[in-house]
Parts: structure tokens; sequence; C-alpha cells
């Protein structure tokens, strides 16, 4: 298999701490990217893609959100900034989540930085969840825009936590814009609506054809990511990450794999141009 027929994502649960201000948030930065950076010389693979999870720069938590005015920043900021220094020194893309100061704001917004250093594209959080550990509509702003990027020949988009649960939304992402790859990450507390996160993780996978990587923070109440191919079955499961504790997974993507799975189960060709066929 050729190195074009493949991506090699480093899936990163990392933990986060409590915090209240820009420098505690900053220290959380440099320490993130520190650690990253340590796997990174660690591999053994070329590493293509970064990916970490939902709010990756600060804690999911009312203490945090209450102090927004100073902890927010604007697209370009403390975490761009952290991250492009990474990302031009090992030519790879990294997709981070921050909380983004802006019109109309603040947003829950995933950034992409470049192997050149430069921003790639973001997106906002579509769907903001207010129920079980949630509390994203006292604090945020719904986003208004799409984000695809292209790594390697492969087609991937970002989508956060609640989004998951819109099916609209992924497949918009597969049929109207060619995705490949489904970068959902998450900021997944055990509450009571923990246990249903997998069965949409797993669904949207199968119903789209797509690779989806379901990337929550580590923690005692958090953890426990989820690896998706675009096939599963008794003999390819997903792929579970630690219980709680941090862990940095390296994951290849073929496209073989994918071509193969349309192929064999043309759940996307199969469908009707329309479903508006009227009751009778």
């Amino acid at each position: 298999m050729t190195a074009a027929e493949t991506l090699t994502l480093l899936a990163c649960q990392i933990e986060i701490p409590p915090m209240t201000t820009a420098a505690e948030r900053d220290a959380h930065l440099a320490q993130s990217v520190a650690k990253v950076r340590a796997k990174i010389l660690q591999s053994d693979q070329k590493i293509d893609l970064v990916v970490l999870p939902e709010l990756s720069s600060i804690d999911y938590a009312r203490e945090t959100f209450a102090e927004l005015d100073e902890i927010a920043e604007p697209l370009q900021g403390a975490s761009f900034q952290a991250w492009r220094t990474l990302a031009i020194e090992f030519g790879v893309f990294i997709s981070f989540s921050f909380a983004r100061q802006g019109e109309n704001g603040p947003f829950i917004c995933i950034g992409v930085v470049g192997v050149d250093g430069q921003l790639v594209g973001y997106y906002d959080k579509l769907h903001l969840a207010q129920y079980g550990a949630s509390m994203e509509k006292e604090y945020f702003k719904r986003g208004s825009r799409l984000c695809v990027f292209d790594v390697k020949g492969f087609r991937l988009a970002p989508i956060i936590c609640y989004d998951i649960r819109i099916p609209e939304l992924t497949r918009t992402l597969v049929i109207d814009h060619g995705v490949d790859v489904i970068l959902h990450c998450g900021a997944y507390y055990r509450d009571t609506s923990f246990h249903t996160w997998h069965p949409f993780a797993v669904t949207r996978a199968l119903e789209n054809q797509v690779f989806f990587l379901s990337l929550n923070r580590a923690g005692e109440n958090y953890g426990n990511s989820l690896f998706c191919p675009p096939w599963q079955d008794e003999n390819t499961p997903p792929t579970q990450f630690a219980q709680t504790a941090e862990e940095f997974r390296v994951i290849t993507l073929d496209r073989a794999t994918l071509r193969r799975t349309r192929e064999e189960y043309t759940f996307l060709l199969d469908r009707r141009d329309s479903y508006d066929l009227g009751v009778k």
C-alpha cells in the first residue's frame, strides 16, 4: 500500500485541569504541546494529523465558562500560536479546540492548522447541548458554517460532541461535501447520557460509510474514546481507548478499506433522490 493510500492520525485523549484564568490556560497549552511533541518523537510512524478533544485548551466547567471574557480567545490567539509551532516543527496538521471570541460569540470552536503553520479552517459548534452535565446555551452561541479540509487526498470534517446526535449534519458532510473522515471531538461527562454516546458513533460511521474518530478528554469522569471504521462486525470492532486515563493512540486509515466498504455495501448508492413521496 503506497503512502498516498494511507493517513496516520495521533488521537490525543488528554487530561485538562481546572482553570479560571488565561495564565492557567496558557500553562495547560504549553504542557499539552510538550506531551504531544514527545508522542510524535516516540512514534515509529510519520504522523500526518494530530487530533485533540472538545475545548482542549480549557476546562469544561461553569467556573471556567464564567470567566470567558478573559479565557476565550481570537481565532489566531494563544491556542493557534501554541499548536502552529508544533505543526511547523513536524510537518503535521493539527485539529485543536478552544473557546473563540468573535462577533455574536463566544463559540466552542475547532481550529485546524496546516503543515506550514497557516490556518486551514475553523468550525464553530452548530448544536449546543443543554442537558445532563452540559450547560452550553447559557454561555455560548451556535455556529453557522461547516469546515472541510484535505490531508493527503483524504477529505476530513470536524464536528463537536452533541453534533453527533443530529444525523443530518454528518450525512450532509458525506453526501454534499465528499467527506471520508469525521473528526468528532467531545467532552463527554459520565452523566446519564454517557452510555448512549458510543451507539451514535457506531451508527454514524456505518450509515455514512466513513472513518469516524470520536475523541473524548481524559479524566475520572471522561475518557473511553472510540474509533470506528466504515464497516464493523464481530471481526472488525471499533477501537476503544482507556476508560479514564490519558492515551495517545496512533491510528492509520487506508483508502482501500473505504473503497471496499462502499463497493460491498451500497448503502449510499441505494438512497433515493427524495423521500418526499407522500403518504397514502
